[in-house]
């Protein structure tokens, strides 16, 4: 998962859980890899590392968000500051004169403030740390066992790669090191695994039980939440996360109740210079509006 666009998953390696779903017939061959499942996953792990470390990779991309109350469309700019982001539509309908003032004055404020940029960008590295620490963990914190494979495809991993399964249980001999590693001992799933590129396709599951974080200090989520995260490979050695679904209940402090529910789904990778300021991705987000505007066939009413 690359440095910047890990932040979408940011708090994922808190619900790294999932239930084995059915396959349709045929979907999964059964010739056993020349490398164990551990041994398979543990090179997937460092190969999502070193991407993250390494790449040098920046995109412009659309995000669209659904919940139960409707939608939300946002175009994203990767820059070497921080993460300029731009709401375009909600309910797919482009934002009014009124509403898109209203955003283009807030990136504005943003990109005059060296402090707040800098805030906003040590957040997204505080994510990165996180979610880091929690796909390490993953060689240590499960036990695995190979369950076929099938190809990769134009929205998860690499189109005609062979991806395979291995599905994971608790390891009974893991000691999680920290509270951002503790929620991962009652979980169990399935992971696709590129085993030629060594990354991960995608991650779906259940939470297994009810699993507290923070010692169950901070809360604890339901058991039955349920989370599908999917990368493919845009261009030669970028994956970027392509879909994110979340469902999840349960409480944080004992009284703040956890309610979760959303899909969003990222399209239209573009690549921009890897030196991008936030003050220019602010111009390339206003002229992804007026596109955007254009191609749902409402004008854009803003002078």
């Amino acid at each position: 998962m690359s440095r910047v666009r890990v932040r979408h998953i940011a708090g994922l390696g808190k619900f790294l859980a999932a239930l084995v779903l059915a396959s349709p017939p045929g979907a999964w061959t059964q010739q056993t890899p020349s490398i164990s499942p551990v041994e398979m996953i543990r090179r997937a792990v460092n190969g999502e590392r070193q991407a993250q470390q390494e790449s040098t990779h920046k995109f412009l991309f659309l995000d669209r968000k659904q919940t139960p109350h409707g939608s939300q469309t946002r175009v994203l700019v990767e820059t070497a500051d921080a993460i300029a982001a731009m709401t375009i539509a909600y309910d797919d309908k482009p934002l009014n004169p009124e509403q898109r003032r209203s955003e283009m004055e807030r990136l504005r404020r943003l990109a005059d403030s060296p402090e707040e940029l800098r805030r906003k960008h040590k957040q997204e590295l505080d994510d990165a740390e996180r979610v880091g620490r929690i796909v390490k963990a993953l060689p240590d914190a499960f036990l695995y066992d190979y369950a076929g494979s099938e190809s990769g495809n134009a929205n998860m991993g690499a189109p005609g790669g062979q991806l395979s399964r291995l599905n994971f249980r608790p390891n009974p001999d893991y000691d999680p090191p920290s509270h951002v590693e503790q929620v991962l001992v009652g979980m169990q799933g399935y992971v696709l695994v590129d085993p030629e590129k060594n990354r991960i396709a995608r991650i779906d599951g259940t939470l297994a039980k009810d699993v507290g974080f923070g010692w169950g200090i901070l809360g604890h989520l339901d058991r039955g939440g349920r989370f599908v995260v999917e990368q493919r490979e845009i261009s030669p050695g970028a994956w970027e996360i392509s879909r994110m679904e979340l469902r999840f209940t349960g409480k944080i402090l004992l009284f703040k109740s956890i309610n979760i529910q959303s899909t969003e789904i990222f399209t239209d990778f573009q690549p921009v210079p890897p030196d991008l300021k936030f003050s220019q991705a602010i111009d390339l987000l206003a002229r992804q509006e007026a596109t955007f505007a254009e191609n749902t066939g409402q004008p854009n009413q803003s002078k």
